[in-house]
């Protein structure tokens, strides 16, 4: 009988243990995680805070799964190292966890910026249920508060502030919100949505210092400009939970690197969710791809081969969807072609009376890149062509059209499966 170690409770790690157990009924599995919470949607922590939904709808797996599937569930238990010669796990409380096979999936933490004042009482990452009630308890004397970042984490964080009456501004040194999967003209459909609900968006300016003797009393932008608030939410991205690797043989990029069995160089330690770097379909490279479905994807892929199959994970596809005040926006695959690069071929429609925004980039006529802003319901079509690489040159001049379709696909999909017959 094998012991299995999971390091992380979120989607990949989960994902990995419901894959293990599919397979094997008997071997032990134990589960560590640095939080007190059994698993929850971690993408959904905007909308507790907003008030959209209950505690209890945020839930990813129930309380009784644990015991149901034989997995020991240890909480608030944090890894600080691995030993991957000796098969062990290093607890920050020097308890020690030997395993057959192992899977990380620490997934990533927020990045803050090393401004003056950053570590005052009241400046919160949003990653976390943690994170999200000590928000929460602050609110009923929280006024004003200041974003830091308009990136998907900030800008859901003020979303979710302004559903709770607070004045939230966002301070963000770019020239746009959601710079990572948006490009500018679609950019500006959520920016107009989100000023109408009167959230304040401040660009081209970063915070030298947060003031406060204790207690936040405002930020100081690159101008010297303040700006009063008593509550700050930094959104400027996240890191790979990489440090309990560092110093091991285990290879490590931006993230843990991992093949496409998603094992890492040491054949007993698998890699998987926010902190994996593994191949890009569409950048055709290796990276890291911080998305919950992702995540899932890859713990699935690694507990299968931890428990003895030998299954391929074809590589991640960048998907971000969010929707703000009624308006769906959703990106994959690569938003926009980098300065000096060729060979790409965009076609778009921009509707800014109807709310409306349609793009493909596309290269050697095969979708790269998909943005859908007000009108998503072809977001499936397009990640099926995308995923399958499928040449659409037969059906291009109505991709954006409005009645384009599954139909349109069909013969697409047929003379792929025809190559492979």
């Amino acid at each position: 009988m094998k012991q299995f170690v999971i390091i992380g409770n979120s989607a990949a790690g989960i994902a990995g243990v419901e894959a293990i157990r599919s397979k094997d009924k008997e071997s032990k599995i134990m589960v560590i995680s640095d939080e007190d919470y059994n698993s929850y949607c971690r993408c959904l922590i905007s909308y507790y805070l907003a008030g959209d939904v209950a505690e209890d709808k945020i839930i990813y797996r129930p309380e009784n799964f644990y015991k149901e599937n034989n997995i020991e569930l240890l909480l608030n238990k944090k890894v600080v190292r691995i030993e991957p010669k000796k098969n062990k796990v290093i607890c920050e409380d020097k308890g020690q966890l030997g395993y057959d096979s192992l899977l990380i999936a620490t997934g990533a933490s927020p990045k803050f910026p090393e401004t003056p004042g950053i570590k005052k009482r009241g400046v919160f990452g949003f990653r976390t249920i943690k994170d999200t009630k000590e928000i929460e308890g602050l609110l009923p004397v929280t006024k004003n508060a200041c974003v830091l970042g308009g990136g998907l984490i900030g800008l859901k964080a003020a979303y979710a502030l302004k559903r709770r009456k607070i004045d939230v501004k966002v301070i963000i040194r770019s020239k746009q919100v959601l710079s990572q999967m948006l490009d500018f003209e679609a950019a500006h459909f959520v920016q107009k949505r989100l000023e109408e609900n009167g959230i304040e968006m401040i660009f081209g300016q970063g915070v030298t210092e947060v003031i406060g003797n204790g207690d936040i009393k405002a930020v100081k932008l690159d101008s010297g400009k303040a700006i009063g608030c008593s509550l700050i939410v930094v959104g400027k991205g996240v890191s790979p939970n990489i440090g309990l690797v560092k110093e091991t043989e285990i290879k490590v990029n931006e993230g843990i690197i991992a093949d496409n069995l998603l094992q890492t160089n040491i054949p007993s330690v698998y890699a998987a969710g926010d902190v994996c770097e593994s191949f890009d379909l569409t950048l055709g490279e290796h990276t890291v791809n911080a998305l919950w479905p992702i995540a899932v994807e890859q713990g699935k892929v690694a507990g299968q081969n931890m428990a003895g199959e030998s299954v391929k994970y074809d590589g991640s596809l960048g998907i971000n969807s969010i929707e703000f005040f009624g308006l769906p926006v959703i990106s994959l695959g690569i938003y926009k072609n980098k300065e000096g690069e060729t060979g790409f071929e965009e076609m778009k429609i921009a509707d800014k009376k109807n709310n409306l925004y349609k793009k493909v980039l596309l290269r050697n006529n095969i979708i790269v890149g998909t943005i859908l802003v007000g009108d998503i319901k072809n977001s499936g079509i397009f990640l099926r062509l995308m995923r399958e690489r499928l040449d659409v040159r037969a059906v291009k001049d109505r991709l954006l059209s409005e009645g384009f379709g599954y139909p349109d696909i069909i013969d697409l999909v047929k003379e792929k499966e025809k190559i492979y017959v």
